[in-house]
């Protein structure tokens, strides 16, 4: 499909809640019935990529009494037999295990799929999970592309699943107080929201040589739908974020928690232009795809907005590594995962408002999240954050990285979902497979 075909495709994915599913998943999945479940069963849980933050969602859903895991799906036989042993200790049962997840989703008793993968991966076993009746929890972004995200947001919306995505901070008390606070006006007109990420535990990727798949991992199914290549241990755990094939860096890693709050402060969407600048200006000769400097400026009617990141270094705005600002003409709200303040302007030599004092953070914001939606699956009704705002917030972060690869100013046609008549940029919004996977349609 050229890029111009997958344009007009993006522009009705999002009203698309009916069709035929095209798509290589078996045949179960068009026939699969839900088991019932009384209100006080067990809803029973599997994982799918369970190495690093898949794991920890994992976990904060077994913290609640009302959930088991009966499955966990990994390529890599190490770690699986590792967290497998892990959750045997824990629980005192062993999951079933798997290397493929569409065999993990035949399994009619799995209630809620957590989707624990690198970026790439988030698309395919979203929409499967969602034909085959399981409701998903999804780590951020909510895909590595703009047409995958519609096509999730499609099929949650054809299959009625109940969705949430990783974006914790949306259940985080203290962060609610904010967006909270900066609704109610007191800070006066917000001229400008800015939103960083300087990380000096972020270390340098150095230059790696290709060398042989470690044994017991099945590279042709962690490669999926991304191009081709030579394995590199910087391609893969962990530092896979910073390669283009499988996520966008900062920007689309950090960068969805702390833009989606902002959004949500200024109850905003999408901007009406971006423009990106940065590069390996900190470490020009690493082994890293994505900028380790960063800055992206994004248009919206009434305010400007700033993103600005830094790999391996610490010293961000306000002394904080990582944070939002909102500036208004009465004061400045500062918050960070650790607390918040207002910090107000001066009129001659009197404040425009109070100053409020740091407010720290109270409670565990993903555990929140994983109860909310546990409730929420149990009752159906909306997540704290659902597909259709997970979307969102992917698509000004995905917009941000458009941007800087693109080298200049883009301007984005909300109602049609594309960059107008721009070839290049509307180039970056379709999600190209490979290796005989394809993009399903919803």
């Amino acid at each position: 499909m050229n890029p111009l075909n997958r344009r007009d495709f993006i522009q009705k994915t999002s009203a698309a809640v009916a069709g035929t599913f095209a798509s290589s998943l078996p045949t179960f999945a068009q026939t699969q019935t839900k088991r019932r479940r009384s209100p006080n069963d067990q809803i029973q849980v599997g994982l799918i990529g369970v190495n690093s933050m898949g794991f920890t969602d994992l976990n904060s859903h077994l913290k609640l009494p009302d959930v088991t895991c009966v499955g966990l799906c990994d390529v890599d036989q190490n770690v699986l037999e590792k967290r497998t042993g892990e959750i045997q200790k824990q629980t005192g049962k062993r999951p079933a295990t798997y290397t493929d997840f569409r065999k993990m989703l035949e399994n009619k008793d799995i209630d809620v799929v957590i989707i624990g993968t690198p970026d790439h991966w988030h698309a395919l076993p979203a929409i499967y999970a969602m034909e085959a009746g399981k409701d998903i929890y999804c780590e951020k972004p909510l895909a590595n592309r703009i047409e995958e995200c519609r096509l999730i947001e499609a099929a949650a919306k054809r299959y009625n699943r109940v969705v949430q995505v990783g974006q914790w901070q949306r259940s985080h008390q203290h962060w609610q107080d904010v967006t909270n606070f900066v609704k109610s006006g007191k800070l006066g007109k917000v001229r400008l929201v800015k939103v960083w990420g300087y990380f000096n535990w972020y270390k340098e990727v150095p230059n790696l040589p290709d060398g042989p798949v470690p044994a017991g991992v099945d590279y042709d199914m962690w490669l999926g739908p991304a191009p081709k290549r030579p394995f590199n241990p910087n391609r893969f755990h962990g530092t896979f974020r910073h390669f283009w094939d499988y996520a966008g860096g900062l920007m689309t890693d950090w960068g969805v928690h702390l833009v989606d709050m902002a959004l949500e402060g200024m109850n905003a969407q999408t901007p009406r232009s971006v423009t990106a600048s940065g590069g390996r200006f900190g470490y020009p000769d690493s082994g890293m795809e994505t900028p380790d400097t960063m800055q992206a400026l994004y248009e919206f009617d009434t305010f400007s907005l700033v993103w600005a990141h830094g790999v391996g270094i610490g010293n961000g705005d306000y002394g904080r590594e990582h944070g939002v600002a909102f500036v208004g003409n009465n004061g400045t709200l500062v918050v960070d995962r650790g607390g918040w303040e207002v910090i107000p302007e001066k009129q001659g030599k009197d404040d425009k408002m109070e100053a409020i004092a740091r407010q720290p953070q109270i409670g565990n914001g993903l555990d929140n999240h994983t109860r909310n939606f546990i409730e929420c699956v149990r009752s159906r009704q909306r997540t704290n954050c659902p597909v259709d705002v997970a979307a969102n917030t992917a698509l000004v972060c995905h917009l941000g990285n458009i941007a800087y690869r693109a080298g200049r100013k883009i301007y984005w046609d909300t109602t049609k979902g594309t960059f107008g008549n721009d070839r290049e940029a509307n180039s970056y919004l379709a999600a190209q497979y490979h290796n005989g996977w394809k993009l399903p349609k919803v």
